[in-house]
C-alpha cells in the first residue's frame, strides 16, 4: 500500500492505535478525510497473497485503507471482533459497506458474515453487489449452491462480467446450467442477446434436447456466438453435438490447437 500513498497518508495510517476498537472504527469512518481516492491501476501482488482470488486492482485508496484497517480487527478476541464489525455494518454508508464486504475474505468467523454476504447479493445497490460478487473469493469459499447460483444469475442479468467471479468454473453445477438455459430462452424470446461466455455455464450439462439452441448459436452473425457453439460441441460427448460440429467446422481446428477457450472468448469479446 505504501507504493500508492503519500508520506502524510502513511503517517496518518501509522498513527492509528491498532489495538483500540473505537479508534479503528473512528478511523474507518474518517478515512476519506485523510486518504485520497486515487485508483489503484496495477499492483505487483495481492494485498494478502495467501488468499487466492483476493484482488485490489481498480480499488481506490480509501477502500484499500479501510480494508487494511479491518485486518487489525481480526486480532481482537472473538466477541470484540464480531461486535466491532457488526457496529460498522449497522452504521455504514454506501462506500463503507463496499469496504466491509470487500474485507470479508480477510475476516475470521466467516459463518457470522455469511448471512450479510448472501443478503448483499439481493441488494439493489450496484456497488455493494459488485463488492461481494466481483473478484471476491468469499462466495466461492462459503456460499451454498443456491446462494452461489443466485449470485451468478444476477451478475448475468445485470450485464456484469461473469469472468470476474472468482471460482466460476470450479462451481459450475447442473442447477445453474438449467437456470441459465431458461434465462437464455427468455432473453431470446424477448429479442435480446446473451453474452457468449455465459454458455460456459451450460457446456457440460446441455442435453440433446437443447441442440436447437446450439445450432442457433452457429447460425448467429456474431463470431463470439459461433465460437461458443464450437466450444460447447468440443466439450460434449453427445453424438448429435459431434455431428453438429462436423456441420459447422469453422473453428474446430483452432479449438483443437487451443487458440480458443472460454477465458480467451471473454478477453477478446469484452
Amino acid at each position: 500500500m505504501q507504493d500508492h500513498t503519500t508520506q502524510e497518508e502513511i503517517q496518518w495510517l501509522d498513527s492509528i492505535p491498532k489495538t483500540d476498537s473505537l479508534a479503528l472504527m473512528t478511523s474507518f469512518v474518517k478515512t476519506p478525510r485523510f486518504i485520497q481516492k486515487t485508483t489503484i491501476q496495477k499492483t505487483s501482488q495481492n494485498l494478502i497473497p495467501e488468499i487466492p482470488g483476493f484482488q485490489v486492482e481498480h480499488w481506490n485508496l480509501v477502500r484499500l485503507s479501510r480494508v487494511w484497517l479491518l485486518t487489525f480487527v481480526s486480532d481482537f478476541p472473538k466477541d470484540q471482533c464480531i461486535q466491532t464489525i457488526e457496529t460498522l455494518f449497522d452504521t455504514a454508508e454506501l462506500n463503507e459497506l463496499v469496504a466491509l464486504f470487500s474485507a470479508l475474505p480477510l475476516l475470521p468467523f466467516p459463518e457470522v458474515w455469511l448471512p450479510k454476504a448472501t443478503d448483499a447479493v439481493r441488494s439493489n445497490m450496484g456497488f455493494v453487489f459488485d463488492a461481494i460478487a466481483i473478484q471476491n473469493p468469499f462466495p466461492f469459499q462459503y456460499f451454498s449452491e443456491l446462494a452461489w447460483n443466485q449470485l451468478v444469475l444476477k451478475t448475468i442479468f445485470n450485464a456484469k462480467p461473469i469472468e470476474l467471479i472468482y471460482g466460476l468454473i470450479e462451481r459450475k453445477n447442473l442447477n445453474l446450467a438449467f437456470s441459465t438455459i431458461d434465462f437464455v430462452k427468455e432473453r431470446w424470446a424477448a429479442g435480446r442477446d446473451v453474452p457468449a461466455n455465459v454458455w460456459q455455464l451450460v457446456s457440460l450439462y446441455v442435453s440433446e434436447s437443447e441442440i436447437s439452441l446450439i445450432e442457433r448459436l452457429f447460425l448467429s452473425e456474431k463470431e463470439e456466438d459461433q465460437i461458443a457453439a464450437s466450444l460447447i460441441c468440443s466439450e460434449s460427448n453427445w453424438n448429435s453435438f459431434q455431428s453438429l460440429f462436423i456441420k459447422y467446422p469453422k473453428y474446430k481446428e483452432e479449438i483443437q490447437k487451443r487458440k480458443w477457450d472460454w477465458s480467451k472468448l471473454s478477453i477478446v469479446f469484452k
